[in-house]
């Protein structure tokens, strides 16, 4: 053990990648959250985005495995479909269905609630963990110079309960992007945090359903991502209870409606025909809900000149990508698995080190995506050389890889974060490309 209490702010999935990696080095792990955690099933008022379609990238599969032995066979037995993101999933890219291939990169479809459960489930068997559930997490308590953390302030949510001090070794904020985090280091003396992103006018709607026709065949997933030419885009799965979970979206404000009517008409318009096709005589389970994500959002601790010991912020609350890419949940598992490391070490997490090594984590997912999203003319950003021709580059090897089924397992590779993106400028790979 390392020391004796560490507290993590925030129940949702990564904060339970975050105690799995905390429970092995400290006495007691301490969750608190403004919402009721314990035998919850659905969507809490605190994680809207569970609403929606929230996937783990093949190497946040593996991570998720690492981080919970066999919870993924157990999510499995539960209902939930085993996926191979290059091989049963059907990808549309510039209208154009991508070459299917096997190639190892597996997932389980699982919706968000219904993951956070289970790894829930697995915390909360571990016994040095415990819950505080509908407290809310009113600060930080740190030394007069401000240059450690040695606690948090919560209070009981709603019911005007006095204010608790949570002494703590290690405060981990996994508060999401609402995080207070830089607020409470501007009144520490630290300089306000760098922030920076790229404005999407990104807004999704979800809706679930019985399907009567069945689109899939012998696939998991039909995912049809938006392009310049047609900034609409969508991803059908197949869930756990037999359930198909649709999400549909549109950049820069153009989102999909609400009413049934209206919503379905935004479907028909997307270049994978058969998602129409497939939900107009479905039973819908709910009514569609939507989500707007106006910008993504990286907050950039790892340049700070200086920041408190006895202090870490994972996740969202470090950087929110565009969801469309679905990177989020892997790269709080990865920043969860580096943490383990360091626990494993025997090490003290030194707060300005590791949030270095999360910066680092980030940086090859972030500068790939935020690249990607400069591809849509009416997106505001620096399109430098460089990011047009991978803009180029890209749209080349999207056409190759509906042709080609090796391009479009390096692809996905890359895309799943189990290969570096620079993978995809790799000689052989880019004379494929160029060659046709």
């Amino acid at each position: 053990m390392v020391g004796d209490r560490a507290v993590v702010l925030g129940g949702s999935v990564t904060g339970m990648f975050a105690v799995s990696a905390l429970a092995e080095g400290y006495r007691e792990v301490i969750v608190v959250d403004r919402d009721e955690l314990i035998g919850v099933r659905e969507a809490r008022r605190g994680s809207p985005q569970a609403r929606h379609i929230n996937g783990l990238l093949a190497r946040g599969a593996r991570a998720l495995e690492d981080l919970f032995p066999e919870i993924t066979a157990e999510m499995v037995a539960a209902g939930c479909p085993l996926t191979d993101l290059a091989g049963t999933v059907r990808w549309y890219f510039n209208g154009k269905p991508l070459k299917q291939t096997r190639a190892g990169l597996t997932n389980v479809a699982a919706r968000r609630p219904v993951m956070e459960a289970h790894c829930r489930d697995r915390v909360q068997a571990m016994p040095n963990v415990r819950f505080m559930e509908r407290y809310d997490i009113t600060g930080l308590v740190h030394t007069p110079d401000g240059s450690r953390v040695t606690g948090v302030r919560v209070q009981p949510h709603g019911d005007g309960g006095a204010e608790e001090v949570l002494e703590a070794d290690l405060v981990v904020d996994t508060t999401g992007r609402g995080s207070r985090t830089p607020v409470w280091l501007e009144a520490m003396g630290y300089p306000r945090v760098e922030e920076e992103g790229t404005k999407m006018g990104l807004g999704y709607a979800t809706r679930h359903y019985k399907l009567r026709y069945d689109p899939f065949g012998t696939d998991h997933s039909i995912v049809c991502v938006a392009s310049p030419a047609s900034p609409r885009g969508a991803i059908c799965t197949k869930t756990d209870s037999n359930t198909v979970e649709l999400t549909t979206y549109g950049i820069l404000g153009d989102h999909p409606p609400t009413d049934p009517d209206g919503f379905n008409a935004f479907v028909k318009t997307l270049a994978a025909p058969e998602i129409y096709e497939a939900i107009i005589d479905a039973e819908p389970l709910d009514d569609p809900v939507l989500f707007r994500f106006p910008t993504t959002l990286r907050r950039r601790y790892e340049r700070m000149g200086r920041f408190p010991e006895g202090l870490v912020v994972m996740g969202d609350a470090v950087c929110t990508p565009n969801p469309v890419f679905a990177q989020a949940q892997t790269l709080s598992a990865l920043q969860a698995l580096a943490l383990r490391d360091e626990l494993r070490r025997g090490i003290v997490p030194n707060s300005t080190e590791f949030m270095a090594t999360v910066g680092r984590i980030v940086d090859p997912a972030w500068d790939m995506t935020e690249g990607i999203n400069l591809s849509y003319p009416g997106v505001e950003g620096k399109r430098t050389r460089k990011v047009l021709l991978l803009h180029a580059y890209m749209r080349r090897l999207h056409d190759v890889a509906s042709r080609d089924g090796s391009v479009t397992e390096a692809f996905m590779r890359a895309a799943s974060l189990v290969d570096s993106p620079a993978a995809l400028m790799r000689p052989g790979l880019v004379w494929r490309v160029l060659r046709g």
